[in-house]
């Protein structure tokens, strides 16, 4: 018998950012390790991460990081942590793996000093006292998995993302046979994602477009520029597949599309019998071209495009403009302001409605997967709290005691002891990690909120000269503003500020060994915190006040 701790560092009552942890006695095992994309005002955020100090501190317990899929919201922050944790051991499928070594690259990190691991889908990897079992799932890219963690007291199953959709073959394939043979020998803990708990039906055929897709490039000989997430290989494939269809011809742009459906027909994941143009031919009729959108920077390309600032692709009135994914969760109100944008210049601007929906659980599938496995826990991941509520109100249709089904947000402990559920109060600390692509570190707490203060307040910079020797002030104290006041119809504020300056700078002037030293955090800080109160009391705005005090 042992005691089962399970967590999630990331993923719950959200959207993205999925990081679940399963502790065994004293081994520790990472399902996912994703990131959430940026919302609106996000001051400069690209991307948030989950905090994962928890595996540095626990490194030596931790078996391993398996990754259902490689999917962003799912491995997104694997980078990241290799560069903080590099002896980690990363599982997962192949392609997952080879999506990883590719993404290693371009952070220029030698993917060969890392410990990744390719798993084959339905064999058993062993451990001390547990082992993982992977099984194939369908997801819109190939090579998905769940994974079985068999545990002394029955099996901890992690669902990944999927669908119930019996057309799909292959490395696509849901494999129903392995599901109900794990169902059969006991599941302890089923944990199951809650994105579209609230859709009725089955997410299939809705999740199948090649038909809708057709008939848009059917009906012209136009030039279709047609956006396509990078990481959703199903979709890119029944692009190619319409494509080829109504022969016409494929041109790609951005290098890093052109390199990844390069991997993919090499892994022999995607099939492309199309011919492909290139730049020269952008300008031609029955073309389409291809426009990588990533979700860390979503429509980035395309916006660049539609402001005529891509160096070869300009878009002009007869272009029939495709966006082939349908709304993200954050995303609805930058879609809809480029879509208009685009509207202004070409003839048509067509994208995916919500019937159209990605390869994510709906109520139906959801149901299959507890009749499936009839698990004696049940615990909703993956999406906003309403979403596993909803997840928790068809586990309990299905006759899972409400005792039984745990609704928890991110840190909270469930306890498992000898197969029961135990009352506990233990709380891991988890945080977030705000990324701004431009750097690629921790934006922090108080850069967003100088960030925060600069977009809604605008900015006070103060300059001020002083002689390296004496200390004395060289020259007037110089006032520039942007986004807050107007200086010369301000004179009264713009006394007070430089009142305030001079008054800070001769509060922190000291002799020591017979010279005069300025401490000129104290004089920032001082500067800093009166003037923030004063404009406040005046004005009721808070803008960013940044003063720099320099010796000649």
């Amino acid at each position: 018998m042992s005691k089962i701790n399970i967590f999630a560092l990331g993923g719950l009552n959200e959207v993205g950012k999925n990081m679940y942890v399963v502790k065994v006695d004293e081994e520790i095992y990472i399902f996912d390790a994703g990131m959430k994309f940026n919302v609106e005002n996000a001051y400069g955020v690209d991307y948030i991460l989950p905090d994962y100090n928890y595996l540095k501190e626990n490194i030596n317990k931790i078996n391993g990081i398996f990754i259902s899929h490689a999917h962003k919201t799912h491995m997104g922050a694997v980078v990241d942590i290799l560069k903080e944790i590099p002896k980690i051991k990363i599982y997962g499928s192949n392609l997952t793996i080879e999506i990883l070594k590719e993404e290693l690259q371009l952070n220029d990190m030698n993917y060969k000093k890392y410990s990744l691991n390719k798993l084959v889908a339905h064999k058993n990897v062993e451990f001390k006292n547990t082992s993982i079992f992977p099984i194939s799932v369908t997801h819109s890219i190939p090579d998905s998995f769940m994974y079985v963690l068999y545990t002394p007291d029955g099996a901890i199953v992690y669902s990944g993302d999927l669908v119930f959709d019996m057309s799909k073959k292959g490395k696509y394939k849901t494999d129903l046979g392995k599901l109900a043979y794990v169902g059969k020998k006991g599941v302890l803990c089923l944990m199951n994602e809650s994105y579209y708990a609230k859709n009725s039906g089955y997410t299939a055929p809705r999740n199948n477009s090649y038909e809708y897709i057709n008939e848009v490039f059917s009906k012209t000989h136009n030039r279709i520029i047609t956006t396509i997430n990078i990481d959703h290989i199903y979709r890119l494939q029944e692009i190619i597949d319409a494509v080829e269809q109504n022969h016409k011809k494929l041109i790609i742009m951005g290098s890093k599309l052109q390199r990844r459906i390069n991997k993919l027909i090499e892994l022999k994941y995607l099939e492309v019998n199309v011919e492909i143009g290139g730049l020269n031919n952008l300008n031609d009729k029955n073309i389409v071209v291809l426009v990588s959108d990533d979700n860390e920077q979503a429509f980035t390309n395309l916006d660049r495009i539609v402001k005529g600032f891509d160096k070869f692709l300009k878009l002009n009135n007869e272009d029939i403009v495709f966006i082939s994914e349908p709304d993200t969760v954050g995303l609805e109100r930058k879609k809809a302001i480029i879509m208009d944008e685009i509207a202004k210049q070409v003839d048509d601007v067509i994208s995916m409605d919500k019937n159209h929906l990605l390869f994510h659980s709906s109520k139906e599938d959801i149901r299959m997967l507890i009749n499936l496995m009839n698990p004696k826990f049940y615990m909703p991941i993956r999406g906003e709290y309403k979403d596993q509520v909803a997840n928790a109100d068809i586990a309990s249709s299905e006759g899972i005691p409400t005792k039984n089904i745990i609704l928890k947000e991110n840190g909270d402990v469930v306890e498992i002891k000898d197969g029961k559920l135990q009352k506990t109060k233990e709380k891991i600390k988890v945080d977030e990690i705000l990324i701004d692509g431009h750097f690629s570190d921790d934006v922090g707490e108080l850069v967003l909120k100088d960030r925060e203060s600069l977009g809604n307040n605008g900015i006070v910079l103060i300059t001020v000269t002083l002689d390296k020797h004496t200390k004395e002030v060289l020259s007037d104290v110089e006032i520039v503003t942007r986004g807050f006041i107007y200086v010369k119809d301000n004179k009264e504020l713009m006394d007070y500020t430089k009142e305030v300056t001079l008054k800070a700078i001769e509060n922190n002037i000291k002799e020591k060994d017979s010279k005069k030293q300025v401490d000129y955090n104290a004089v920032k800080n001082e500067i800093r915190e009166t003037l923030g109160k004063y404009y406040y009391k005046e004005t009721e705005m808070r803008p960013l006040v940044i003063s720099v005090v320099q010796e000649v």
